[in-house]
């Protein structure tokens, strides 16, 4: 039988819930950024005081904040199904899918076509859309305009021998609806293309194993995912040697430098092994011991995944049960992150003011999604974004319901 998850062992593993006021408020706006873990915490401290000088150097300082660089990148990428030189960091997922843009843009030729969504937000579709700019051609795979689903079928009738690269996310950050990646990927390798999948509004609820999903490249953000503000990118090893070097020339045949044209943050890199250490603390406390860091990393992800639909489920029942809101995405908890998008009488971002006097973080806006937004037929006033992760509590969810009876 599956363990249940420990919430008061995950919760305090984060120091934000110590705080005095941050500890007594319902944190709803997750997918704008997580709260960081204490292990991160720990590590970004350390460097800062012990390993702040050049790494990789000869002396104590500089070889141990090298170490801990390595570190990271050999732990995530273990956890996640892929070789160590198959990850690399940038200062954030828009940025890594532009830099990818330009290798592309280089790397295809005169009538080469790309597939973007109008699901995704934009760091995964403005890059790519730019590239019609140069002469090549950009197809759309469409949502429906009144769940926001991607048809496979439609993708199908978009793919010929033209097409190079299919981007697409793993999950919506309004729609919220889980993509089905594998099984994409698999469509589109079958049609001789490539799968570029954003993994931003996935990633927090539970680290993938990239390695299953097939993807050719994998990104994410580790400031959503309990770490430090940077980009997490997987290029598989067989695009990522055909793709022309973006760095400084003498670091072209290292695959996780080649795509990072400016130096890594030391410190944030090697913090990021603390996104590692919290998965693991995680996995020895409900499972014991594992030697194998991908079967840790994938028990961990369900455990996480467990904890969300358990509380989203009745989320979604008391929002649908309200004629004066409009739920975007799936009402099923299992089919989607608990990433829940809804408009009302009023613009997202008065419902979101609306909240906070009842000590409910929550967000309104576009986030970035302007192009999902408009295909399901939402104009200026935005949505409300009510997201959570594991560490949320039932009294979490509880002190919303109420809190929305009062706004909605």
């Amino acid at each position: 039988m599956a363990p249940t998850l420990d919430l008061d062992f995950v919760r305090a593993q984060f120091p934000a819930f110590a705080v005095e006021r941050l500890g007594g408020q319902g944190f709803f706006d997750n997918a704008g950024g997580s709260y960081m873990c204490g292990p991160v915490m720990e590590r970004l401290d350390r460097f800062f005081r012990e390993r702040k000088v050049q790494p990789y150097g000869p002396y104590e300082a500089s070889r141990l904040g090298g170490e801990e660089m390595d570190e990271a990148r050999q732990r995530l990428a273990a956890m996640m199904g892929v070789d160590t030189d198959e990850l690399s960091f940038g200062p954030s997922t828009t940025q890594n899918t532009y830099v990818l843009s330009q290798a592309f843009r280089q790397w295809m030729s005169p009538g080469d076509a790309i597939i973007v969504t109008n699901q995704d937000h934009e760091a995964n579709s403005g890059p790519w859309r730019r590239l019609a700019d140069e002469g090549f051609e950009v197809r759309e795979w469409q949502i429906d305009p009144q769940t926001g689903h991607l048809d496979p079928a439609k993708l199908d009738t978009l793919l010929d021998d033209k097409v190079r690269l299919v981007c697409f996310p793993h999950c919506s950050n309004v729609v919220g609806e889980i993509n089905d990646v594998a099984a994409v990927v698999s469509r589109i390798h079958d049609a001789g293309a490539l799968a570029c999948v954003d993994g931003v509004s996935y990633a927090p609820h539970g680290l993938p194993d990239v390695g299953a999903l097939g993807a050719d490249i994998y990104l994410f953000s580790a400031y959503k995912t309990y770490g430090p503000h940077q980009g997490v990118m997987v290029i598989r090893r067989a695009l990522a040697e055909q793709l022309p070097n973006q760095a400084h020339f003498f670091n072209g045949d290292v695959l996780y430098k080649k795509f990072t044209p400016a130096g890594p943050d030391h410190a944030q890199v090697a913090a990021c092994a603390g996104m590692a250490d919290y998965i693991d603390l995680l996995h020895a406390r409900h499972f014991g011991t594992e030697t194998d860091p991908r079967i840790r990393a994938t028990r961990v992800h369900d455990l996480m995944r467990a904890q969300e639909i358990a509380l989203l489920q009745p989320l979604l029942d008391y929002l649908k049960s309200k004629n004066s809101v409009r739920l975007l995405g799936p009402t099923r908890a299992e089919g989607r992150a608990p990433t829940v998008a809804l408009t009302a009488n009023r613009p997202g971002a008065e419902l979101a003011e609306a909240l906070a006097p009842h000590e409910i973080n929550a967000g309104g806006g576009d986030f970035y999604a302007v192009r999902p937004l408009k295909a399901l037929g939402v104009g200026e006033e935005g949505v409300l974004r009510l997201s959570f992760v594991h560490y949320t509590s039932k009294g979490d969810i509880d002190r919303l319901i109420r809190a929305l009876d009062h706004v909605l």
